[in-house]
């Protein structure tokens, strides 16, 4: 399993998709997940610090959870087969429960976990987005903050379809 680190969510114009990016924490490949756009608003409006006076789904279920006395210790995306990605919740005493990727990382947003990617899922649907080269090394320029990665993330998909991520996301 690769950990990755969640750049954000973008709409794809024309089309008004959300794209879900994850990035791997230890490496150049970038995972492109469309997602819905309840999910997608669910994950920007945290990252973005918006917090709602009364819980949202995503909320609840981690109250939930945590009522129960469990904790969920990572997200995983385990599987993509037919242009679909499927994740998975772990929890604290090894039960694994089947979840779509886009609502267990609006869950991870929120309780602060990790999320992971099976080396395989990477590298069948991962994408490497190309870095500006530095003039004076001749090598990949390093990112210097998140805001320069959203840039060239934006900018990535600005030159893209989602027919370029092997299929439509299914609900």
């Amino acid at each position: 399993m690769i950990e990755m680190r969640i750049v954000g969510v973008r709409v794809e114009m024309p089309t008004q998709q959300p794209i879900l990016m994850l990035t791997e924490v230890n490496g150049p490949r970038s995972l492109p997940i469309l997602i819905g756009s309840a999910e997608a608003t669910a994950i920007a409006m945290h990252q973005q610090g918006v917090r709602p006076p009364r819980p949202l789904t995503h909320d609840l279920l981690g109250n939930v959870i945590a009522a129960l006395g469990r904790s969920v210790t990572q997200v995983r995306v385990v599987d993509f087969r037919e242009g679909t990605f499927f994740g998975e919740l772990a929890f604290d005493n090894g039960t694994t429960v089947s979840a779509r990727p886009s609502d267990a990382i609006a869950l991870a947003v929120r309780i602060e976990i990790p999320v992971f990617v099976e080396e395989s899922v990477l590298a069948e649907a991962g994408i490497v987005i190309p870095d500006a080269e530095d003039a004076d090394e001749g090598e990949p320029a390093e990112v210097e903050d998140a805001e320069d990665e959203v840039e060239r993330f934006r900018e990535f998909l600005d030159s893209v379809s989602p027919d370029d991520f092997g299929g439509e996301q299914k609900p």
